[in-house]
C-alpha cells in the first residue's frame, strides 16, 4: 500500500503527505460531516488519533524512508513476515491463542515469497545484505501489524464505524496530522525539492485513489471479518501480483518458480484458515 514512482521527483515523506491529502480531498465530499462539532469522532480522538498514527502516519513513512536505502528485494523480503508479526503481536498484546495451522501456513507464505524473490535460484538471497532500510521496514511491518488488530476493536461509535467513508476519515485527518508533522521535520532536516510533472501528477492521482482510499477501505474490512491473523498471509501475495503485472506489462513471463511459490503462498492461507 505504497507507492514508489512519486518519490522520485520528490522526497519521501513528502511524497507520501501528497498522496494523503489527496487523498482527503477525493473523500471529503462524502465524509465531510464526520469532522463537524457535534461528530462522534471528537469524543473518541485519542483512538482515531493512534490510528492516523500508525496507519497513515508511520507505516508509510518507514516503507518509503526504506526505500531510499534499501533495495526493493530486501524491502519485499523483511516485509515478508507480515503474517509472523499478525500472530505474534496478536499473541502478546490481544490475548489471541496461535494454533499450529497458523504457524505451518506463515512457514509455507515466507517460503513462497522467498522463492518469488530468488527467482527459483537460493543463492540469489544468499548473497541479499541488510541495510539500516531493512529496520525500517521491521518497524513499518510491526506498526501495520499494531493497526491492523486496532481495528477489531468494536467500540467505535456506530455512525462511524458503519460507514466506511467516515471511518477512514476519522483515521485520515489525524494521520494527515502526522504526515504533515513529518513532512516538516523532512524540509528542516535537508534539501528538499519537489520536481512537478504530469507524470508526478498522475502517479499522486494513482496512489490517493487506490493504494489509499480503495486499498485501505478493502483492508479495514477484510480485517474485522476474517481477522488479522488470516488477512497477514495475503499481505505475501504482493511479490506474486508484482510478477504478473511485470508479464503483462513488459512481457516478462512467468516461469515455473512462481507457479510453486503461488502454490505455497496460496496453501499457507488456506492453511492457516482451516478451524
Amino acid at each position: 500500500m505504497s507507492d514508489t514512482s512519486a518519490s522520485a521527483s520528490t522526497p519521501a515523506l513528502t511524497a507520501r503527505f501528497f498522496r494523503w491529502g489527496l487523498a482527503f480531498l477525493l473523500l471529503l465530499p462524502i465524509a465531510y460531516k464526520v469532522l463537524q462539532r457535534n461528530s462522534a469522532l471528537w469524543s473518541k480522538w485519542k483512538r482515531f488519533a493512534v490510528l492516523g498514527f500508525l496507519g497513515v502516519g508511520c507505516y508509510n513513512s518507514f516503507q518509503y524512508l526504506a526505500l531510499q536505502t534499501s533495495s526493493p528485494i530486501n524491502v519485499t523480503l523483511v516485509a515478508s513476515s507480515t503474517p509472523v508479526f499478525m500472530l505474534a503481536i496478536g499473541a502478546v498484546f490481544f490475548n489471541q491463542t496461535i494454533r499450529w495451522q497458523q504457524v505451518i501456513g506463515a512457514v509455507l507464505s515466507i517460503a513462497g515469497v522467498l522463492l518469488v524473490l530468488g527467482r527459483g535460484d537460493w543463492n540469489t538471497l544468499a548473497n541479499v545484505q541488510l541495510v539500516i532500510g531493512d529496520i525500517y521496514v521491521l518497524i513499518a511491518t510491526a506498526c501495520w501489524g499494531f493497526y491492523s488488530w486496532l481495528l477489531t476493536r468494536p467500540d467505535d461509535p456506530s455512525e462511524i464505524r458503519g460507514n466506511w467513508a467516515y471511518f477512514l476519515m476519522a483515521q485520515m485527518v489525524f494521520g494527515l496530522s502526522w504526515s504533515g508533522l513529518f513532512t516538516t521535520g523532512e524540509w528542516l532536516a535537508g534539501d528538499a525539492y519537489v520536481h512537478w510533472s504530469w507524470p508526478l501528477a498522475a502517479a499522486l492521482a494513482y496512489v490517493a485513489l487506490c493504494p489509499s482510499l480503495l486499498a485501505y477501505r478493502c483492508w479495514g474490512l477484510g480485517v474485522q471479518q476474517a481477522g488479522p491473523n488470516i488477512a497477514g498471509f495475503f499481505a505475501n501475495l504482493t511479490p506474486l501480483f508484482a510478477a504478473v503485472m511485470s508479464a503483462l506489462v513488459l512481457g516478462d513471463l512467468p516461469q515455473t518458480f512462481h507457479a510453486a511459490a503461488f502454490a505455497l503462498i496460496v496453501g499457507g492461507i488456506v492453511v492457516s484458515s482451516r478451524r
